[in-house]
């Protein structure tokens, strides 16, 4: 009874929104189903890989020397799947109220998987990528889930779409092009779904938002465990779209429905890292007279950190630790408090050093 007495007040110093019922125990099967599948797929999938072709070449913008399996998007994909459908048959109350945002997001992430797993094999024009990006964008406005502009102006539903648009379609694309690193995506994906989970956990009407989070974070940490340098896959556009995707579509899932302005500010730190990564990007590649979509190059955050002399290892922790700082102000932000900050961060980074012992011992 004390033990149930102490957990019960331990959940409630935490903000979650219903600590008496089961609603935590579903959110963490689904994260651990997450892992686990995505853990044990990896492997099957890396080998089926290798012998059909489905490789990376060494390229301007990766920094592999030989080819390397590039079909970890499909075992991200898979164990996301496999533990949102096992955890709505277990308790399909959970998600009852928010079923038909739980599967637009989820249609919007299938289309970028197929998008996105054709592009690592056959490669695809940059309009094409950029249509099915529109279209899934376009797929969460339809549902209700975007960013609203109550300005009381005629132009408001416009520039409401607009903004989703730029933000859905910006986010994949910065999240895919962090992917250059062992590790540097996985890792950045795990940070930010974890964090926004400790948020929308907050709130029993973000219960869509909570579950594909908790799923996206297992996905990215079993992920991680074959990921973290020296390789044995990557995730492919496959799989940096889907996170992106997801990312941005749950960061404004029932979230943002005050003014623009200041409404993006919070879900911005959750990302800042990706989002400035990709901006300088952009403007430096303008700058230099260069079209920002058809111009791979070494001219990212982490290419900067290792020009400077840091490890894949020690760039890939660096970033991560920027990421964590930057989702630990989102989260303040957000008004959580110290007790969510803390304990969120503590638990990211428990779970990322335990899995990278792993992979370590498994040299």
């Amino acid at each position: 009874m004390k033990w149930e007495i102490d957990l019960y007040g331990f959940l409630e110093s935490l903000g979650i929104a219903n600590p008496s019922g089961s609603g935590w125990l579903a959110v963490i099967f689904t994260f651990g189903l997450a892992w686990g599948v995505t853990w044990c797929l990896i492997p099957a999938v890396r080998s089926f890989a290798l012998q059909v072709g489905w490789a990376d070449q060494p390229n301007a913008r990766r920094l592999n020397q030989e080819p390397l399996p590039n079909a970890g998007g499909l075992a991200i994909y898979a164990g996301v799947m496999a533990a949102l459908v096992l955890a709505t048959l277990l308790r399909p109350i959970v998600i009852e109220g928010v079923l038909a945002q739980v599967l637009t997001i989820l249609l919007g992430g299938s289309i970028l998987v197929l998008v996105g797993f054709i592009d690592d094999q056959f490669g695809l024009p940059a309009y094409v990528r950029l249509f099915s990006q529109t279209l899934t964008a376009l797929l969460l406005i339809a549902s209700d889930i975007r960013i609203e502009t109550p300005f009381g102006t005629p132009i408001d539903p416009i520039f409401s779409i607009v903004l989703t648009w730029l933000w859905v379609v910006g986010i994949t694309n910065a999240i895919n092009l962090m992917d250059g690193m062992d590790g540097l995506a996985g890792g950045i994906s795990f940070i930010t779904a974890m964090s926004l989970l400790a948020v929308s956990a907050q709130f029993e009407t973000r219960a869509a938002a909570t579950l594909l989070l908790a799923a996206l974070g297992g996905a990215a940490l079993g992920f991680l465990r074959h990921n973290f340098y020296p390789s044995r896959i990557i995730m492919g556009d496959a799989g940096a779209y889907f996170f992106g995707y997801v990312l941005a579509a749950t960061s404004i899932l029932g979230n943002l429905k005050v003014t623009t302005v200041f409404a993006l500010v919070p879900p911005a730190f959750f990302l800042l890292l990706p989002v400035l990564d990709t901006t300088q990007v952009f403007v430096r590649r303008l700058m230099a007279g260069k079209n920002p979509l058809k111009t791979p190059g070494k001219d990212h955050l982490h290419h900067r950190l290792l020009a400077w002399g840091f490890s894949q290892r020690h760039a890939a922790f660096t970033l991560w630790g920027v990421t964590l700082a930057c989702n630990g102000l989102a989260m303040k932000l957000q008004g959580m408090t110290s007790m969510v900050i803390i304990v969120t961060s503590g638990s990211i980074i428990i779970l990322l050093s335990f899995t990278l012992w792993q992979r370590l011992q498994a040299k």
